[in-house]
């Protein structure tokens, strides 16, 4: 288990936590957690709310501040924050206090707790991992920290999401992955319906929902098309 955001510190973990369980953690404020982030990936939720919290489109939030890679495993196009380039620190720390505190993004808002969401039943666990910073407050549980944070406000989101990106990834591997030969086609299509195309005036689930709709057909006939090319339909 590694620490949200991070990369290369393997923390110590637990088994996972019931609701009802002791957990005793509470942030300090220190900042310790926004200094030198190096793989602080983002889920289409958290672009949105970063973008409205910025008042910019999610392309524009995507283009500043973020890189896309395709992750060599689900083969999924993946946006990965980037830190400040003088720095090193998260892009949105500023005089030791997070400036998009309010819209930040599910590792920030569950540190230092690891999740795991089952792809298939969508059922979420919360792992303990060892923090570098904060106090200990006795009496508190699991679901007081996740309250605090307003992990309960986003999780049926993220259990979504979670299920939804391994149906996709998996469409991708059975199609033969980066060497299906629209893979790249197939990989644009699926950035903008994860990240890209939503309007900041709307609610992300529906939009989310319909751009699944949309895609998920789409992504199959994308992927069967002949080698020799794709009708501009599908484009």
């Amino acid at each position: 288990m590694v620490e949200p955001g991070r990369t290369g510190e393997i923390l110590d973990a637990g088994p996972a936590l019931s609701p009802g369980d002791p957990f005793c953690f509470v942030c300090a404020g220190c900042g310790d957690c926004c200094r030198k982030r190096r793989d602080l990936v983002l889920s289409g939720y958290d672009l949105y709310r970063i973008a409205r919290r910025l008042r910019l489109s999610p392309r524009i939030v995507a283009n500043a501040f973020c890189k896309s890679y395709v992750a060599p495993q689900s083969c999924l196009p993946t946006l990965l924050l980037t830190p400040d380039p003088k720095t090193g620190n998260c892009r949105f720390f500023e005089a030791n206090f997070c400036v998009i505190h309010e819209a930040r993004p599910l590792a920030c808002a569950l540190y230092p707790l690891g999740q795991s969401i089952d792809p298939t039943t969508a059922h979420t666990e919360y792992f303990p991992q060892l923090p570098l910073c904060g106090v200990c407050v006795e009496g508190r549980t699991l679901q007081d920290y996740l309250e605090d944070v307003a992990i309960p406000e986003r999780a049926g989101i993220d259990a979504r999401w979670a299920v939804l990106c391994t149906q996709i990834s998996g469409q991708l591997l059975d199609a033969g992955g980066k060497g299906n030969p629209h893979f790249s086609v197939a990989a644009r299509r699926i950035e903008r319906a994860l990240y890209l195309d939503y309007d900041l005036g709307d609610e992300y689930y529906p939009q989310f929902q319909r751009n699944m709709e949309t895609l998920l057909p789409l992504l199959q006939r994308i992927l069967a098309a002949p080698a020799a090319g794709l009708s501009e339909c599908i484009e």
